[in-house]
């Protein structure tokens, strides 16, 4: 059994887990959770024995000094515990670390008996494949699981993949025989800007998994360096006229296939999510930019008896996607 100390009763715990590695393509889905602990100020409860699971030539530890001292980091899985008070207070239970090296069976039933001690209700596990889709446009994000009823309430893609896979694949399996509920988030990142970081494919894991768990997640400077990241991404293709042609090849596929979805009850649905997810600043309401960055526009003082004007702006869809688990 795991006893677990200082770590109070939860309040309708999700377990939250991505892993550096193959499944984590310009590190969108564990910078995802990391900025989820930061923000939220998370507490690291536990650790995973690094010896078990990491082969430490392939996983170097790292040295580093503190105050004089020499300390090493060894690479681990870590799990910590934040708590979310909006829009109804709820517990996250962060699992970030690295793509085992060995033993993954014994690795997701470690994994699975802390979700067990806790009383976790659902896994959600974040992941970023490397896709033909370009930087300009909104990044597809796409929900699976291997339970169809799942899918259904839930309105997922039920997993149809076969092939090889990572570590997020096999945790879903290990959470699907085990019982628990079993959501993958999939982001795809252009492969021919896949070096991290990539905040614009982070803060598309953030905006799905808030849809996902009807929760508010702090952005900090997401937006802004998402923004920079997509700028800085058009001025190099501006200087290869064959990326820049690519791209553009790239945008005209994603815009045809995505002309059937651009009906008058889909961007009525899309904007209703926008406008339930974000917490809108004095003054002003949330939209999004042609980038897919979420800006907050200001809107007109009413009285307190007059309802401010809607607002015709619509999102973009940022969730259809081809990608796979």
């Amino acid at each position: 059994m795991i006893e677990l100390e200082g770590v109070p009763e939860l309040i309708d715990p999700v377990m939250v887990a991505a892993f550096e590695g193959w499944n984590d393509a310009g590190d969108a889905a564990s910078t995802a959770v990391g900025h989820m602990d930061r923000e939220f100020k998370g507490e690291v409860f536990a650790a995973l024995d690094a010896e078990d699971y990491y082969d430490f030539q392939v996983n170097r530890p790292t040295v580093w000094m503190d105050g004089g001292v020499r300390r090493i980091t060894w690479p681990t899985t870590r799990l910590s515990v934040v708590r979310i008070q909006s829009p109804k207070p709820r517990d996250l239970v962060l699992v970030r670390g690295i793509e085992p090296s060995m033993r993954w069976r014994s690795f997701c039933n470690e994994i699975l008996g802390f979700a067990h001690e806790l009383g976790v209700e659902m896994v959600v596990v974040l992941g970023a494949l490397l896709g033909d889709t370009p930087h300009t446009r909104p990044v597809p994000v796409t929900g699976v699981t291997s339970d169809p009823d799942l899918a259904t309430s839930m309105n997922l893609e039920e997993s149809r993949y076969e092939g090889p896979t990572g570590i997020v694949g096999i945790l879903q399996e290990a959470c699907t025989h085990a019982g628990i509920p079993a959501v993958s988030l999939w982001a795809a990142v252009p492969h021919y800007v896949s070096q991290p970081p990539n905040p614009k494919a982070t803060l598309a894991l953030l905006n799905r998994l808030e849809d996902l768990l009807d929760l508010r997640i702090p952005q900090g400077e997401l937006p802004e360096d998402a923004r920079a990241w997509q700028v800085g991404v058009d001025q190099l293709a501006a200087e290869d006229s064959e990326v820049a042609e690519y791209v553009q090849t790239l945008e005209e596929a994603r815009d045809t296939a995505e002309l059937p979805e651009a009906s008058g009850e889909a961007i009525a649905k899309e904007f209703e999510r926008y406008l339930r997810r974000r917490d809108p600043q004095p003054g002003g309401y949330a939209s999004e930019g042609e980038d897919g960055v979420p800006r907050f526009r200001e809107l007109p003082q009413t009285p307190p008896s007059e309802e401010a004007p809607s607002d015709d702006a619509s999102p973009d869809d940022d969730e259809d996607d081809g990608t796979s688990d």
